[in-house]
């Protein structure tokens, strides 16, 4: 696919401009993250949602650096050579989440394709140093796909996260375009071994953006074949060009059309479902409230 269809990026319409709120609660959270040397996929990946939030104190920890070893054509996150992991951080993502009283908090990472295990160990371990200081918080993982590994996927298994994310992204169509080292049917096995495999009552979730030129026949097959390994929890939101070195924006879905696709999802058996043009993977993540175990 051509990236340079556009050399400017359209107007957005009404219903995705956003107010960029200014208060306490915003300028604590800068000032944590930033005194706790902690990434969060709201600034990397630009999410446009940042900014309410963080107001609200509340973020997504991105773990493992924030370099990534793959080159998604719709992510903002940078693609360099990783540093090594920071044996300290799961303990400061722990202390993170104390001081912001979280009772649900979300955790990500960069895709690590350098390491053998792709950062599966590191994931544990940052779910055992949350749980260790905060008990009782729900704790939801958004995890690359391993490379559909057994091992990586079992080993963040074994810290006991209540809700496993991992994205589709797409229709299937348009995976290689979208994320050319990733693929379709890969990341719908590791939803399934996550459910399979899972010890306890885990939830798994999958997110897909939309405006990418999918058809919504082929929308209607990506959520039945998530509702075929098991998929309990969705997102849908609209995809927004990061740069212009990024995929264009093929179509605004109206919220009228958001609104009627949740409500197709929730028909096909999710049983909670994000779907509107501001939802992202971790928006609002907490208005699921998965039972403890």
């Amino acid at each position: 696919m051509n990236l340079a269809e556009t050399t400017t990026r359209p107007r957005l319409p009404e219903w995705l401009r956003i107010r960029l709120p200014t208060t306490e609660s915003f300028a604590r959270t800068r000032s944590l993250l930033d005194e706790l040397k902690l990434h969060t996929v709201c600034e990397s990946a630009r999410c446009p949602n940042h900014f309410e939030c963080w107001s609200k104190g509340t973020a997504t920890f991105m773990i493992a650096g924030d370099r990534c070893t793959r080159a998604c054509e719709f992510c903002a996150v940078t693609t360099a050579k990783p540093f090594a992991l920071e044996a300290d951080e799961p303990a400061r993502v722990a202390e993170a989440t104390r001081r912001m009283r979280l009772k649900h908090v979300v955790i990500t990472a960069v895709a690590r394709d350098d390491l053998v295990d792709g950062g599966a160990e590191h994931f544990r371990r940052t779910i055992e140093a949350v749980r260790a200081l905060n008990p009782g918080i729900v704790i939801e993982v958004l995890v690359p796909d391993f490379n559909d590994s057994d091992a990586c996927i079992v080993a963040v298994l074994e810290a006991r996260p209540h809700i496993f994310n991992h994205n589709l992204e797409t229709v299937r169509r348009l995976t290689p375009a979208v994320r050319s080292r990733a693929t379709y049917d890969r990341s719908l096995s590791v939803l399934q071994k996550a459910k399979v495999k899972g010890a306890h009552a885990i939830h798994t979730k999958s997110g897909i953006m939309l405006g990418l030129g999918e058809t919504e026949d082929e929308l209607f097959v990506a959520l039945k074949d998530l509702r075929r390994v098991g998929c309990d929890i969705l997102t849908l939101g609209q995809y927004l060009q990061p740069t212009l070195k990024h995929l264009p924006v093929k179509e605004f879905v109206t919220p009228a059309k958001f609104h009627e696709y949740g409500a197709r999802a929730r028909d096909l058996g999710f049983v909670h479902v994000a779907s509107g043009p501001m939802v992202r993977s971790s928006y609002h993540a907490d208005e699921f409230h998965a039972p403890l175990t």
